[in-house]
């Protein structure tokens, strides 16, 4: 019982970069709103810029996600 315990209290903490990823696009499409507000010519640039950060920083809680999984079904 203990063992079990243990992977869900591992699985709980390697999900905690999920947090950091949401904060991160919080902040991430505030400022690209605003920027977009101030400066509406450089809204196609932004965007692409802005795809590219979201999918950096989707794929750090993405990783959280899956090495939780992993601790949870693989071992």
């Amino acid at each position: 019982m203990e063992t079990e315990a243990a992977k869900l209290i591992a699985a709980g903490l390697a999900v905690a970069p999920l947090l950091g990823a949401a904060v991160g696009l919080g902040v991430l499409f505030s400022g690209i709103v605003n920027s977009m507000a101030r400066n509406p010519s450089m809204s196609g640039e932004l965007r692409a810029i802005a795809f590219l950060y979201f999918a950096l920083v989707e794929a750090t809680g993405l990783f959280g996600l899956v090495v939780a999984f992993l601790i949870l079904f693989a071992f």
